[in-house]
């Protein structure tokens, strides 16, 4: 990024293979992807997905000896829709979150979280009372609901520069937004 301006990107939607497309996309980039500082999208989203770019921005930046930071996915779609969501006086953004619940999180028109991330099913998601909702569940939830503005968005890179500074935070690590699946075992 340079003056506030995306100078290159990829982007694709993918179901599976992260692991086996992210280190090429990089070497697509200009200088191969090398940069003064890396920004790394940390979740919630795919378990694996999530893991495998913080670990690849962790080590680039270790490689490269540069500092990593992390941001939200949520506050990165948020970012997506800063003018629609300035002008309503803020957005809730409501992603996929598996198992049948949706990631919600309430942001403000200057794009500071009113709230900290949940994981709810949807009928419990649906009692948030935004009139504007942003993310690949958007319409489902205004649907749902029988009330809103629905505009569907993924995360996108080319948000990156309307996140406001205090949505970066250094020693990037997931961000999962719920419990994990897998309990550990009890010793008999």
């Amino acid at each position: 990024m340079e003056g506030g301006h995306v100078l290159d990107f990829r982007h694709e939607v993918i179901g599976r293979g992260h692991a086996e497309r992210l280190v090429p996309l990089i070497a697509e980039l200009a200088d191969g992807g090398r940069a003064a500082s890396i920004f790394v999208g940390c979740g919630p989203g795919s378990f694996a997905g999530v893991r495998i770019g913080v670990a690849a921005a962790r080590a680039l930046a270790l490689g490269w000896g540069i500092p990593a930071y992390g941001f939200s996915t949520l506050a990165l779609v948020a970012a997506a829709a800063a003018g629609e969501i300035a002008a309503e006086g803020g957005a809730l953004v409501v992603m996929e979150g598996g198992h049948g619940q949706w990631f919600v999180q309430p942001f403000a028109a200057d794009l500071s979280p009113r709230a900290d991330l949940r994981s709810l099913l949807p009928d419990e998601a649906i009692l948030a009372d935004d009139a504007l909702v942003v993310g690949n569940r958007a319409e489902p939830f205004v649907a749902r609901r029988g009330t809103g503005r629905a505009l569907s968005a993924l995360p996108d890179a080319r948000a990156f520069a309307a996140l406001p500074p205090a949505a970066l935070f250094a020693d990037p690590s997931p961000i999962y937004g719920r419990a994990p699946d897998a309990k550990p075992m009890v010793a008999a």
